[in-house]
């Protein structure tokens, strides 16, 4: 996410030492094509929580070729990498031409408390992908990208930033999803403490909104399926490659889930990939029956975006606000939930059945004066 306007809070030296990313270590080597040559290794790009390089080499065939690596370091860092490799690859194996190719990770030979994750290196622009293409390629990985064990969830521990992002893996999105939030949620309340309003707030969402909005996806013949999504698709964690002058994404906390959970991330009007792409991926990946709750389910999902981004940011109480005003929001809006809705439909349902009994029944009415008025002549010209 963006940095804080706190300068305490992130102008400070990264944990990871800087001579981690001096040198290739063996590890690493072996993580590359085979026969690649090390030609050199200079800090590149920039992390509040890792060291990043880029490493040009060249191949048995005489090309060059550069890699990105990042490292980190204690078991925190383990699994960080462990993570973010897997979240790239299952990406990758199921769009590559859109996600940076992962190579691997590992542990440094020479120090082991050291670990790396290491993918393709990609010169960027300093601009957001385009609307033009960006949405359908995203809708694109939605389609391809569905599980073939028709469960919702990630079997990793991904973290965004310095915080772990989990959603268990289950057969449905609404646990999924709820036991994805209740973890973010507990996040943020440990960065700036414990609020009433806020926990009020949050009995509400996880009681009331979430069945609401999300038990209807998994009933009736559009049940949705569990489809592969970034997990974290704002503007900082993607752009456009300036050889190719293609998109790319990196950074994913991956899962499977309802693909309009990818939305979330574009809610924020902050963001400059925001409502505009939202109505454009429309277009290629149609919302979800009910329709009708499309935009409050992808205010739903945006709170995880924004609780995350609260969590980051101590003594920074602006995404706070703006999550309580959208919580608020959508308590206010539902509060009786998915057995409220459950009866208001069956009711409309009972009263449109009722109606359609009675045009039957009037119809009927209609039907036999005609049939009765019809029979005395054609008894009158049998007899005759």
């Amino acid at each position: 996410m963006a940095p804080s306007t706190d300068p305490s809070i992130w102008n400070q030296e990264i944990a990871v030492p800087e001579n981690v990313i001096s040198y290739v270590d063996e590890a690493v080597k072996a993580k590359l094509p085979a026969g690649s040559q090390v030609l050199s290794i200079e800090p590149s790009g920039s992390s509040y929580w890792a060291r990043t390089a880029k490493i040009d080499t060249i191949s048995p065939d005489g090309d060059n070729a550069s890699y990105f690596i990042k490292v980190h370091q204690g078991q925190t860092g383990q699994e960080l990498v462990l993570g973010e490799y897997h979240a790239m690859k299952t990406l990758w194996d199921a769009m590559p031409e859109l996600v940076v190719r992962p190579y691997g990770y590992g542990s440094y030979e020479k120090m082991e408390d050291v670990h790396f994750f290491l993918c393709s290196f990609h010169e960027l622009t300093d601009d957001i992908p385009d609307i033009d293409d960006f949405p359908a390629l995203v809708a694109g990985l939605h389609k391809r990208g569905v599980s073939e064990k028709g469960e919702f969830g990630f079997p990793y521990k991904v973290y965004g930033g310095r915080l772990p992002q989990f959603f268990p893996v289950t057969n449905s999105w609404e646990q999924t999803f709820t036991a994805g939030l209740q973890r973010v949620f507990d996040s943020e309340e440990n960065t700036h403490g414990y609020d009433e309003d806020m926990a009020y707030l949050r009995k509400g969402i996880i009681d009331k909104v979430i069945p609401r909005l999300i038990r209807p996806l998994e009933h009736g013949p559009n049940k949705i399926k569990p489809r592969l999504v970034h997990g974290d698709l704002w503007d900082g964690n993607c752009s456009v490659d300036v050889n190719t002058n293609q998109p790319v994404v990196f950074d994913a906390t991956t899962l499977w889930a309802h693909n309009e959970y990818e939305l979330g991330a574009w809610q924020p009007v902050r963001h400059k990939m925001s409502g505009s792409y939202i109505t454009r991926y429309k277009q290629h990946f149609p919302p979800s029956e009910p329709a009708e709750d499309f935009e409050d389910r992808v205010l739903l999902y945006s709170l995880r975006f924004n609780l995350h981004s609260s969590s980051l940011y101590p003594g920074n109480t602006k995404f706070r606000n703006i999550v309580r005003e959208d919580m608020r929001r959508l308590v206010e809006k539902y509060p009786d939930g998915y057995d409220g809705w459950l009866l208001s439909r069956r009711k409309a349902e009972n009263s449109s059945a009722f109606e359609s009994q009675k045009s039957i029944s009037a119809l009927s009415d209609m039907d036999v004066q005609p049939n009765v008025a019809q029979a005395e002549p054609v008894a009158d010209e049998v007899t005759v």
